[in-house]
């Protein structure tokens, strides 16, 4: 039975977030930190960084669950995996942070440099020993990693996660639907798969996302940075570490592993814009697909709809939603076993 007290860490972020973004968007603007809208005829400045007020609603209600279970329920059990996994968040936040004052359209951090700074984000849980080190192979069957889980795959989890998520974007609305859309699927596994704390975390990034879409869906008021997209996509690969559930982890994060290839395609170089025009709609930027936006906007001229930035956007959300419902299909045995 879900208790309904759980709903108050999850509405605050969404609360948190929802009230302070208005001034953030203020105050981005007072401060210069401003973006253009790149698919637009008529390019605006948009406020950046707002992914930092995300942050904010997500820390504090995941930190009001925190309470709930010492005060209330005076538990203290997975207290420690809580705490790593939000101090991973911070940690990535920071380092999406620097790179959005950094510049992105000036490259912002090197690429050696955010790796690094990404590896160091994964240590709160390679040093707490974080999941467990037996992998299952088809075949081969499981196989224990021991040290080598916690020291390698664990960063790679990380570093791959983080840094892929922030492929997929550029579209108004685009990575925060596309975050709510993964964690709640991987927030639904892990209350069924008995890890209902980090279901709870995963909500909670969830709500507080819920709450930037509505200032940052078409027309935008607000842009995510990479100070949203690395804790987002660091929160992905804490959940599939934390709660052992891996494999449909990666399946549901297909989508980026499609992006990562086109993107490698392009040799990274390639930005996932797409060409304004007056009418509104979006024409190909370059003569080839690298980027599911791309491939959007291609499908869209193809089923002889309009090729808006909004109807991209719901393009690719659809796309991701029947990966996610394959998912469930695929591994619904395993996720429901202990219901």
């Amino acid at each position: 039975m879900i208790n309904s007290i759980l709903l108050v860490p999850v509405l605050a972020s969404f609360f948190i977030t929802l009230f302070l973004l208005p001034y953030w968007i203020r105050k981005a603007k007072e401060i210069g930190l401003v973006w253009p809208d790149m698919n637009k005829s008529v390019s605006e400045k948009v406020s950046g960084s707002g992914g930092l007020i995300v942050v904010l609603g997500f820390l504090i209600g995941s930190l009001l669950f925190v309470a709930y279970r010492i005060f209330y329920l005076k538990e203290s059990i997975h207290l420690i995996s809580i705490l790593s996994a939000l101090l991973v968040i911070l940690m990535l936040s920071a380092t999406g942070f620097i790179d959005d004052l950094l510049g992105w359209r000036k490259g912002g951090l090197s690429k050696r440099s955010r790796i690094i700074l990404v590896f160091l984000a994964a240590i709160p849980l390679m040093v707490i020993n974080a999941g467990k080190d037996i992998v299952s192979i088809p075949i081969l069957g499981n196989i224990p990693l021991g040290i080598i889980y916690p020291l390698i795959i664990i960063p790679l989890g990380i570093i791959g996660a983080t840094t892929t998520f922030n492929f997929l974007a550029g579209f108004n609305g685009l990575e925060a639907g596309q975050g709510i859309i993964v964690l709640t699927a991987l927030s639904f596994v892990a209350f069924f798969t008995g890890n209902s704390c980090i279901s709870i975390l995963g909500l909670c990034m969830a709500a507080s996302l819920f709450a930037f879409l509505i200032y940052n869906f078409h027309p935008a008021k607000v842009f995510p940075g990479d100070v949203l997209t690395y804790p987002v996509g660091g929160l992905i690969a804490v959940m599939a570490i934390l709660g052992n559930f891996e494999k449909i982890a990666v399946f549901f994060f297909i989508p980026y592993i499609i992006e990562f290839f086109l993107k490698l395609r392009g040799r990274l170089l390639k930005q996932s814009f797409g060409k304004p025009r007056k009418s509104g709609e979006l024409d190909l930027e370059y003569e080839k697909i690298y980027g599911l936006t791309h491939l959007s906007i291609l499908l869209l001229k193809k089923m002889r709809i309009k090729s808006t930035e909004k109807n991209a956007v719901y393009l690719i959300w659809i796309f991701h939603l029947t990966i996610i419902i394959l998912g469930f299909l695929i591994f619904g045995r395993g996720i429901f076993l202990n219901v």
